[in-house]
This record gives structure tokens, sequence and C-alpha cells, in this order.
């Protein structure tokens, strides 16, 4: 093992290599800074990674002879690259991608890091970010890690030993933030059908952003709620701290949370930080539909770009624009629907913010189905919970375009028979 300087370290990048990134909070900015800086030096590197946090100047279309960018999940500091013609995006389920690797399917040439101070024992922490890293550890021809004193100590998959890693980088630096604690009215109404759906003793699955907020605010005089998850954010601390959240009833771990990567704010990362509570592991096992299942009454909650009047779920472009990814969505969906007492929820405000209606009789041209008619259970919209289960295409039209907004309700029933009588 070496220890060197960032701009020595992006020395031992060469032409046609491809490169797999830490994720999320833990994205390695400052040796991706250093490798920028030899763009003129270098052709044909290929960036691949999930969301990432922190500006990816490699994916400025200027340095596209040099760089290009290769998207598992489609972020937005990256999203530009598939219309510039610099990036491309590679649909997985979340719980294949440490597959694509270990498989050689997708070789790796270099994997970069972003690891906590090393223990007594010379071992160091992924911190808040695990997803694929240990198959790209296992796989690249060259591990290179950001030692940083700022990030959290986290256990289960994340621990990994410096005997594991080839070049050391030092640079201390704050962890990036990403939150949004907004909650609209309609996002608020939305997370208390929610709320009225979930049971003492469900293992919940949700992300990040203002639906999820809403419903863990109602959530709070709820009792041995589990946690097993893609990812978390802040407002899980309020409800362990309320004491509703607690893993008693889940099966996959004992009385842990279990994720595969979390972000929010400085307080989470503090929170999680040499938390036993928590346990990290590989995408492979969080999002294994047949893991997941395991637990009792998960209430899987996902989010889409548009529903059409049958139940296809579109979630990760909006038409033919590319927008974000597969991710774990289908994975909990489709463990929840395993799971005894499980529900597989879909929750979508009934408009865009430009007014449009999310709830349609036909998908915008070139939408791409994430999650098929048959995985779909509910369906909440401000507007109500559309149950689909069990449900003929008839009687789905009618329910979805109970909870679409009032102003589309007729219309939309009617093209739908237009088209299909």
């Amino acid at each position: 093992m070496k220890h060197l300087t960032a701009v020595e370290a992006a020395k031992l990048i060469k032409s046609n290599d491809r490169i797999y990134l830490h994720s999320v909070a833990s994205t390695p900015n400052h040796l991706i800074d250093a490798i920028v800086a030899r763009a003129d030096e270098l052709k044909n590197v290929e960036f691949s990674h999930i969301h990432t946090l922190g500006s990816a100047p490699y994916a400025d279309p200027k340095y596209k002879e040099s760089f290009k960018v290769n998207s598992f999940f489609i972020g937005g500091n990256v999203r530009h690259t598939i219309k510039a013609g610099n990036g491309s995006y590679t649909p997985v389920f979340l719980s294949e991608l440490p597959k694509l690797f270990r498989s050689g399917l997708v070789p790796l040439d270099v994997v970069l890091l972003q690891v906590s101070t090393p223990d007594a024992n010379g071992f160091c922490s992924l911190g808040p970010s695990v997803v694929a890293e240990p198959a790209a550890i296992e796989t690249a021809k060259l591990v290179i890690a950001q030692v940083n004193n700022y990030l959290p100590r986290t256990f289960g998959d994340a621990t990994l030993h410096l005997s594991q890693i080839d070049v050391l980088v030092h640079h201390d630096t704050p962890i990036l933030t990403e939150y949004s604690s907004t909650i609209s009215d309609a996002e608020d109404k939305i997370g208390s059908f929610i709320a009225e759906m979930i049971d003492d003793g469900s293992t919940l699955q949700m992300g990040i952003g203002s639906i999820p907020e809403a419903v863990l605010l109602k959530l709070r005089n709820h009792k041995h709620l589990g946690l097993h998850t893609e990812m978390f954010a802040d407002g899980v601390i309020d409800l362990i701290e309320a004491g509703a959240l607690d893993c008693s009833k889940q099966v996959t771990t004992n009385r842990k949370a279990t994720s595969t990567f979390c972000v929010g704010t400085e307080r989470l990362y503090k929170y999680i930080d040499n938390n036993p509570f928590f346990e990290l592991r590989e995408s492979c096992y969080t999002n294994d539909p047949f893991v997941i299942r395991q637990n009792p009454k998960v209430v899987a909650i996902n989010s889409a770009v548009e529903i059409d009047l049958t139940g296809q779920i579109v979630a990760d472009s909006i038409g033919h624009r590319l927008y974000s990814g597969v991710g774990g969505q289908v994975d909990f969906m489709r463990g929840a629907t395993m799971s005894e007492g499980g529900k597989a929820i879909i929750a979508l405000s009934a408009t865009t913010k430009k007014g449009e209606n999310k709830i349609v009789p036909t998908l915008k041209p070139g939408a791409g189905v994430v999650t098929s008619r048959a995985h779909a259970q509910f369906i909440v919209t401000e507007y109500g919970v559309a149950d689909l289960r069990g449900k003929t295409i008839d009687q789905r039209v009618h329910a979805l375009a109970n909870i679409a907004h009032p102003d589309f309700r007729d219309d939309i029933i009617k093209e739908y028979y237009s088209l299909t009588r």
C-alpha cells in the first residue's frame, strides 16, 4: 500500500480505464478533481457510478474526448450527459449491480473510494454508502481510497482492511449533504393516507424526499417498526427517538436498521457514526426480494413519474428523456408483495408542478415501464388510495381515475376507452 497525494494518485489512471466511483455521500470528490485536472493527458476514461454528490466535473461535455459517464442511476449532476452524448445509462436492478462486477460483465480497472480513518487494527469504514463497493473492491485492478476523518464509521459490509487498499490519499473535508424537508399540502395528505396503511410491527422501506418525510412524521405513535431499506434520511432519527422504530419484529437483522446507504444532513452522519444500531449491507443483500420477504408486513414506498390507467409505472424516464434509474423500486415492490402482510405502495402527487396529469390513459411516447402492471398494488395521491390487487383492467381504470386530479377524471377515462374499444 502506498501513501500518495491526490495528484500522484491521479497519475496512476490510464487512458481507456473504467473507474467506479464510491456513491452518494461517500463520493471521493478530492480524487475526482485530481483526475479531471489531467484531462488533456487522458482519452476515453469511463466514470461509472450510481447517484453521486458533488459537481461531477468529468461530466462536462468539454471533456468528452477524455471522459465519458456510465450511469447505473442517473443523478442530476450528470443528467445532461445523455443528451450531450458524453454519457449513457445502464439499466439494472440495484440488487444485481454487484453481480455485474463479480461476473465480469462490467470489468473494473479502478475503484475510487472515500473511507474513514483506520482504527488501531487497520480497519476502515465505507461510511454512509456501501451499495456495490465491496464487489468493486474485490474485482478492480486498482483500489484508491481517500481517507477522510469526517466520514462516519459504519458497520456491516462497510468494514474493510487497509490491506484491501492499494493507494491511500489523506484529505479531510466535511461530508456533502442532501436533504429536502419542505412538505406541500398535497404531500402531507399523501403522508396521512400512507401512515393509515402502516400497522405496528411493519418493516419500512422508503427513500428521501418530501413524501417519505411526510409519512415518517405521521408514524411517531406507532410501535415496533422496523427498517430494511435501500436508503434512509434524517426522518428516521425522529422515529427512533420517539420509540416508534426499534426493529424488534424484523427478521433479517437482530434489532438493527438495515440499509445499503443513507444521505441527509450533518445530524444524520453524526447519528450513524459508531452506532451499531445501523448495519449497512451490500445491495445484493438489502435489495434481494427473497431476503426482504422474510420480514413481516414490509411496506415499500416508492414513487413514479407517471402511471397509466392499467397500472404501468414509469420511474426512470420522462417520455424519451432518461431521467433517473431503475434503482431498487422493483426489488422492494416484489419483496413487499411476497412478505406476509406486506404492501407495495407507489406514492405521487396527482399533477406535475406545471399542472400536467400524472395518471394518464396512455404513457408518453418513449416512456420506460420500470414496474409492470402485475407488480402494482397500491397507488396513492392526495386524492386517495387505489387498491389494484385482484382488479380487472376496467376496475383499475376507474380506481386510478378516482385518485387523479378531479379536472382530468372524466377525460382520461373517455380517452382510454376511445383508444381501446
